[in-house]
């Protein structure tokens, strides 16, 4: 779209998890658009004004669109129901695959979605999104634009429990509450909503995404996604700073896996270092 763009991570989970990401990472985007264009044309007789695809071989799409002059609120509804319709549809298709088997394993899935001053935020599960903003003071700060959507979130744990899914801890790491069938002591899922693990989505694990909308302000300067193993060691403040430290703005994103994946050697050194992805969006023009 017109001065648009799209950024996601995606953290596989389970004995499929890293082919289930990538096929999201490969087919969401697209899905979201497509969605987006079917409400857009269903909604106006003025289809030329319609943003419409170009660029498929990639998550960043350069076509041409109107700009968009629609109220936030009405803004916000459209691409809730685009990324709603979109994530149901990538999760049918998840099933669809004959050769990934998704009963117990997933994805989740964190986006940007920017196009002019508008940016629209979609989460599904314990990724997450971080605005770095300066204040009229000069004062940087780290806004946290996502929920962990994990089952020690009060309203998660009870649509898990309504539809009798199970949620406990292990003895063992007594912090980490986990989903878990009504009669099986598996899959021990850490979070609330995700793409694929078949097995538990009749017991309230979701693939609705939560979507909120941010009208880009002067002193907003970048947005960091990450997978939970970046912010299970490392703060929204710590991550930004990073980012900030960078010479180089195409060094950032490498820069904060990096200092996530350090940190897990440093905190626990008998552990396997969990997946650290991040994509940094930089929403003001810099010099490299």
């Amino acid at each position: 779209m017109e001065d648009g763009v799209f950024c996601g991570v995606f953290d596989g989970h389970g004995r499929c998890g890293q082919f289930i990401s990538k096929l999201v990472r490969d087919y969401l985007p697209f899905m979201i658009l497509s969605h987006r264009n079917a409400l857009l044309l269903g909604g106006s007789d003025d289809d030329d004004d319609d943003p419409v695809f170009s660029d498929a071989s990639s998550t960043d799409g350069s076509g041409r669109s109107s700009p968009n002059a629609l109220a936030p609120a009405q803004l916000l509804e459209e691409w809730r129901e685009a990324c709603a319709n979109a994530f149901q549809a990538m999760d049918k298709e998840l099933k669809l695959q004959a050769n990934v088997d998704c009963n117990f394993s997933g994805t989740t899935a964190v986006c940007a979605i920017k196009q002019g001053k508008d940016l629209i935020i979609a989460n599904l599960g314990d990724s997450r999104a971080v605005l770095a903003t300066m204040s009229e003071t000069g004062y940087l700060k780290a806004v946290q634009l996502t929920t962990d959507q994990k089952p020690n979130v009060p309203q998660e744990a009870e649509r898990i429990k309504r539809c009798n899914g199970r949620v406990f801890a292990l003895k063992d790491e007594p912090s980490v509450l986990r989903v878990w069938l009504p009669d099986e002591d598996c899959p021990g899922l850490a979070m609330a909503r995700s793409l694929g693990d078949y097995r538990v989505k009749r017991h309230g694990v979701v693939s609705e995404p939560e979507v909120t909308h941010r009208r880009v302000a002067p002193g907003d300067l970048f947005i960091i996604l990450a997978t939970d193993g970046v912010w299970d060691v490392l703060s929204n403040e710590e991550v930004v700073s990073i980012v900030c430290a960078t010479p180089r703005k195409q060094h950032a994103s490498k820069a904060v896996a990096e200092a996530a994946a350090q940190r897990w050697r440093t905190r626990y050194p008998a552990s396997r270092v969990d997946d650290c992805s991040a994509v940094c969006l930089f929403l003001r023009d810099q010099q490299d």
